[in-house]
């Protein structure tokens, strides 16, 4: 049986605590959100860290029906670039972690 290196375990651990936290920002729900005359409707930044965390809240969406992974109430296409970039940036984000050094 291999045995666990320091720097292995102290890698998994600050990955638990990354998706946790991540987990703990997902979007909640919408249901008034579109029809609420707001001043500050969800611009570029809220776009991309909505893009960022959509994988985990998608996931969190499919066991509660209170999370949606989209802000209804936003102000377009900023918006929605924002969302697009930060869910290219989540599907990229581990591409360089697994190589090797020559």
């Amino acid at each position: 049986m291999a045995r666990t290196s320091r720097p292995q375990i102290a890698v998994c651990a600050l990955l638990i605590v990354v998706l946790l936290t991540t987990a703990a920002c997902a979007a909640g729900p919408n249901t008034a959100a579109a029809t609420a005359a707001t001043t500050h409707p969800a611009g570029f930044w809220l776009g991309l860290w909505h893009g960022v965390i959509c994988p985990i809240a998608f996931l969190v969406s499919l066991f509660n029906d209170h999370v949606n992974i989209y802000e209804v109430h936003n102000n377009g296409n900023w918006y929605n670039f924002g969302f697009v970039l930060g869910i290219l940036i989540a599907a990229s984000g581990g591409s360089g972690i697994s190589r090797r050094r020559s």
